[in-house]
């Protein structure tokens, strides 16, 4: 499988081992070559903004940003490319998730709390005193997030009740679930592990282990900045890093690294667009998407199992 995969990633230009990669044995069994057409590259969507963030989807594929430096607005893509401001007053969002009761649930770290935008636009206070950078929200209604700055994983439940289920991560940042949601992951700003729990049946989380490691620069390589992640439906696990959007099979094992659309950071990645098909990154000032073979999943859904690709 190896002599398949690698001479696929060198086509594409998306492998750069000598510049950006320690050298290590990448496997190929998941590789990019089985989820990217042979036109598949980075497209621009959105541009003009300082700092974009908060990618998530709807059941439709409208895809909701946020300019965190500077705006106050939820942002929508909708599928036909348009862009368009649909919730407002809610300045420094840094983190996007629909729920199970229909509501646009959001981290306002500079506040210290969680808020829900209704479908009328109105805004509830879910839970304060917080420091969330990131969050997903389950078919049950549990809300996790990271809140880096103290190393801890949080759990809300659905009666609004809060919880510290995790604390020791350096740089606890990215945050998603498995398919069947039965597993919680979470990326590390400040390493290279991205770590996966069991999530109980009461919200909790159990097994807690490095299940990913992330390649870092050369020049850091103790440090890989995993922020941003998302999941499709075969179990494959996109994180966004320093060196760009790292797969990952639902082994754990690396299966290729998509290269940044533009010298700068990506920090937000989703699923989005018609099939959910499309994925899209925030990169700094702009948001850009690329065609896939694979599709994203939704979290207010039901869970997804036993699908493969």
């Amino acid at each position: 499988m190896k002599s398949r995969f690698l001479p696929g990633l060198i086509c594409v230009g998306l492998l750069l081992f000598t510049c950006n990669l320690r050298s290590q044995d990448l496997g190929g069994d998941m590789g990019l070559w089985k989820i990217l057409p042979d036109d598949s590259k980075w497209e621009l969507v959105a541009e003009g903004f300082a700092f974009t963030d908060a990618l998530c989807a709807d059941a439709q594929g409208n895809l909701y940003f946020t300019d965190v430096s500077k705006g106050t607005n939820v942002f929508r893509v909708g599928v036909d490319g348009k862009v368009v401001a649909v919730f407002g007053d809610a300045p420094k969002v840094s983190g996007l998730k629909w729920g199970p009761d229909g509501r646009l649930y959001a981290c306002q770290g500079g506040l210290k709390r969680i808020i829900a935008f209704e479908q009328s636009g109105k805004i509830s206070v879910i839970a304060e005193e917080v420091q969330p950078n990131d969050l997903v929200v389950s078919r049950k209604g549990f809300i996790y997030i990271t809140e880096t700055g103290p190393k801890q994983i949080t759990m809300i439940d659905p009666k609004g009740n809060k919880r510290v289920v995790d604390t020791g991560i350096s740089k606890p940042n990215g945050i998603t679930l498995s398919p069947d949601q039965g597993t919680l992951v979470v990326s590390d700003y400040g390493g290279t592990n991205v770590w996966a729990f069991r999530v109980e049946a009461d919200g909790t989380l159990s097994s807690k282990a490095p299940y990913m490691t992330m390649r870092a620069p050369v020049d850091k390589p103790d440090v890989a900045g995993g922020d941003g992640m998302t999941v499709d439906v075969a179990g494959r696990y996109y994180v966004t890093t320093a060196l760009g959007v790292q797969m990952f099979d639902e082994t754990g094992r690396l299966g290729g690294l998509l290269s940044k659309p533009q010298n700068k950071g990506v920090v937000s990645v989703a699923f989005a667009g018609t099939d959910l098909a499309w994925l899209y990154v925030a990169s700094t000032d702009k948001i850009y998407r690329r065609k896939t073979k694979t599709s994203g999943v939704l979290f207010h859904l039901p869970p997804v199992t036993g699908k493969k690709e």
